[in-house]
């Protein structure tokens, strides 16, 4: 996407091109975003809520303080005056969450860890964005504010949850954007939108002030435009915060840099589920990873397959209840009817059956990292194929449970991940690759993505 300057503002620059337009052409955070709070327009249900003048001038009255407390220095504030959007399902003082629930929703304190370390970079929140209710799908289509269109073809899905950040970002109207990414919301949304989807590895960023989907395996992810600038945006907001007790801090010496020529894994048994475009654009993708001068293997993908299955099919959902059990007891009928019905699915699972499928998930997490050494990383579609909004309506839960099938597995077996564009369908349509390697393998996958 072009960067385009306008009577309305920037469009889809980078953070570098925000940088550059305050630290070499002398703009101010003032001009260049006062577009965001414009009020009226045609409505764009990606948005929750977006910024308005007065919470705008709160922000850049705290910018002013951030920037005379940095002695005036740009450098020291590597965010100063970018624009970012974030998943209504995390937490921004002052500004309301709800999770795409009207009637969940709450007035939080304090800004989520996350969102805190980002504006103490100096970076503008201009509004919050729609998503699968409670954080519970991959498609986009699961909020009372309607389908968040994709941005190449408005009869097609966005992917979700992270519906809405994705697609904000892929329009140029956020540098960045923080999504959620349990079974694949920051991955699969970034693949349809041709954008780039960082899922972090598990506990690198805080998920402190955030509305749990399952809170042990959630992780806040990045949407942007360049690797740079997702793996930016996770330097700045990631590290150890105690107020999350799944944060965890990186262990010594758990990097290791790539070959030159890397060994990358592919699965041997692919599904596309009789999409031949989605089929040849993976195909085209792997040709041309061979052609930089990785070398390419197959391995065999059933415990990937199986653990993507345990994580909707087995006791996690009781995990998603928990986060709406409260609501679900008071006014059952406020939850959308695919999340409730998924949800409450906890019903059928007992304490028995949790550690027996916790047996199973160590099982094959321990399967996957065996077929995995000796690998830097294994490469997938993001998503095996792609809807229209209408088939997803007519049949939501299983094309839904299609799109997991190469992300469902990632946070079960402790995976990093970079959601990857991978040039484009022959129907206009985009294609993603995802890398995945072992956790805190984040820069490693960064540096090859690039």
């Amino acid at each position: 996407m072009n960067a385009v300057a306008t009577l309305k503002g920037p469009v889809g620059w980078t953070i570098a091109q925000w940088q550059a337009a305050y630290r070499e052409e002398g703009a101010t955070p003032e001009t260049l975003l006062a577009a965001w709070a414009e009020r009226g327009g045609p409505s764009d249900n990606a948005w929750i809520k977006r910024v308005d003048g007065a919470m705008l001038a709160r922000q850049l009255d705290a910018l002013h303080g951030l920037l005379e407390a940095a002695g005036g220095d740009l450098a020291r504030l590597p965010l100063y005056g970018v624009p970012f959007a974030i998943k209504d399902n995390i937490d921004a003082a002052g500004w309301p969450t709800t999770a795409a629930c009207p009637d969940f929703a709450y007035m939080p304190d304090q800004d989520a860890t996350v969102v805190s370390r980002l504006r103490a970079a100096g970076a503008i929140l201009v509004g919050k964005t729609n998503l699968d209710q409670f954080a519970t799908g991959l498609v986009g289509t699961r909020s009372p504010l309607g389908a968040v269109a994709n941005a190449f073809n408005a009869e097609y899905v966005s992917g979700g949850s992270s519906s809405g950040s994705a697609s904000v970002v892929a329009r140029g109207l956020a540098a960045f954007s923080l999504g959620t990414d349990t079974a694949g919301s920051g991955r699969v949304p970034a693949g349809f939108n041709n954008i780039v989807g960082l899922k972090p590895t598990k506990g690198r960023l805080s998920t402190a002030g955030v509305v749990p989907a399952c809170r042990t395996q959630d992780c806040v992810s990045v949407f942007a435009l360049t690797v740079d600038d997702a793996e930016l945006v996770a330097d700045i907001a990631g590290g150890f915060d105690e107020r999350d007790p799944y944060s965890r801090p990186q262990p010594v010496a758990s990097e290791r840099p790539w070959p030159a020529q890397p060994r990358l894994a592919i699965p041997a048994q692919r599904e596309f589920f009789g999409d031949a475009q989605a089929a040849a654009a993976f195909d085209e993708a792997v040709r041309v990873l061979k052609d930089s001068g990785a070398t390419v293997e197959p391995i065999d993908f059933t415990p990937f397959n199986e653990l993507a299955a345990l994580l909707y099919q087995g006791p996690w959902v009781a995990e998603r209840f928990a986060a709406v059990e409260a609501l679900w007891k008071r006014n059952p009928d406020a939850i959308h009817p695919v999340v409730r019905g998924i949800v409450e699915q906890a019903a059928s699972y007992t304490a028995l059956d949790t550690f027996k499928a916790e047996y199973r998930r160590a099982e094959l997490a321990r399967r996957i990292h065996q077929s995995l050494a000796g690998f830097d990383a294994l490469v997938v579609p993001t998503a095996p194929s792609i809807y229209t909004i209408a088939q997803l309506q007519a049949d939501p839960v299983t094309l839904n449970s299609r799109l997991g099938i190469y992300t469902n597995f990632a946070n079960l077996a402790d995976l990093s991940a970079l959601a990857l564009p991978a040039g484009m369908r022959g129907d206009g349509l985009p294609a993603g690759i995802t890398l995945l390697g072992l956790a805190w393998q984040d820069h490693a996958l960064a540096q090859f993505g690039r």
